[in-house]
């Protein structure tokens, strides 16, 4: 028996590690709890609480697929999006439930200027997390970029019902209302 345990032994770390690595029973209405609460919270909170969300929709379940989304990003830090292209196609390939992969990729794609597939992966990220505020500014910035004012608006303010601390969104909204978009008469 002793011999069988010790052949076994690495299905069973493999599998610890994958339990581990993965969301807590109780994440999901915790998540949902703090996106209630950034609803509604002061700056300071507010920031604390995106942090925390951030750090949930990063979570893939999988080590190496949260390593190769850190290597994505590290990559558009960099200004390198070739390679964080590479990286965060591998995410989308193994994990095409995983929002934030996509998410990612949009940004990449953006920074290379491809915007049609940006925009095929932000409706992806959308369609698996409808409340990915960040997503839904980009998605607003590149309606912004194609002269598409009203329908750029509507995602600012979409993003502000989510986070209504959404600095980049509020800014965003600011110039659009100095251009004489939603403002009222």
């Amino acid at each position: 028996m002793g011999t069988r345990l010790r052949k076994l032994y690495p299905v069973v770390t493999a599998l610890l590690l994958t339990v581990g690595n993965s969301l807590p029973a109780g994440a999901q209405s915790s998540l949902e709890e703090m996106k209630e609460a950034l609803r509604t919270a002061e700056p300071a909170e507010a920031m604390r609480l995106t942090r925390e969300i951030e750090r949930v929709w990063a979570q893939s379940g999988s080590t190496a697929l949260d390593m190769l989304l850190r290597r994505g990003r590290d990559a558009m830090e960099d200004e390198d999006p070739d390679i964080a292209i590479e990286h965060l196609t591998a995410v989308t390939d193994h994990a095409p439930d995983f929002a934030e992969g996509w998410h990612a990729r949009a940004t990449a794609y953006y920074m290379k200027g491809l915007y049609g597939p940006a925009l095929d992966d932000l409706q992806r990220a959308l369609i698996l997390n409808p409340d990915n505020y960040n997503a839904i500014f980009g998605l607003g910035v590149m309606l912004q970029e194609f002269g598409d004012f009203i329908r750029a608006r509507s995602a600012f303010e979409q993003v502000l019902d989510l986070h209504p601390n959404h600095e980049n969104a509020t800014k965003a909204l600011e110039q659009l209302k100095a251009k004489g978009i939603g403002r009222e008469l």
